[in-house]
């Protein structure tokens, strides 16, 4: 069984190393729409795979650290990481660019780890991300599945190599949320 749950965030980003000139030199945002896509072979105790008033919690959260943030790959040079940081309160800093490819990556990367730490009272199990959309734009959107997840090839994703602004984390109702 699939469900479905749609996240929105507005984002800041530049895109090294793309194609297009506007994108790779200038700083550009996107109305984000985010599609994440959660499966089980079991329902709950309400006939539900998983209550959709528990994605508002620590997922809704995570997902919302993007949101009027910059997005700033760590691959970038020194000196734009130091500004962004110096002149955005929000920011949080990827080890991977910030493509809609790498956002569905990174944002499955972390919904899989909030699943991990959930704790789950109305007899959920065996829930896990089955994918994660992102589109970057009406017509654009890219699509992750655990194996792109994995893949090292695409860049490697751990919990360290993933950096939030203290104006990001003091908004998360569990302040050692993405930690430990």
């Amino acid at each position: 069984m699939l469900i479905r749950k749609l996240f929105k965030f507005e984002n800041a980003h530049v895109v090294r190393h793309c194609s297009t000139d506007r994108c790779q030199y200038s700083i550009h945002g996107h109305s984000y729409k985010v599609e994440v896509m959660l499966q089980s072979n079991f329902l709950d105790n309400g006939q539900m795979v998983l209550d959709f008033s528990l994605t508002k919690g620590s997922i809704k959260e995570i997902i919302d650290s993007f949101d009027h943030s910059v997005a700033i790959w760590s691959g970038d040079a020194p000196d734009y990481i130091a500004d962004m940081k110096k002149h955005s309160l929000r920011w949080v800093e990827m080890p991977v660019s910030p493509s809609a490819e790498q956002f569905s990556r990174v944002i499955f990367f972390m919904v899989e780890r909030m699943l991990n730490k959930m704790h789950f009272s109305n007899g959920e199990k065996a829930i896990s991300v089955y994918s994660v959309i992102v589109h970057e734009t009406d017509t654009g959107y890219a699509q992750c599945f655990k194996e792109d997840v994995e893949n090292p090839q695409m860049g490697l994703l751990t919990p360290e190599s993933m950096i939030f602004s203290p104006q990001v984390k003091a908004e998360w109702s569990d302040p050692l949320m993405w930690e430990g």
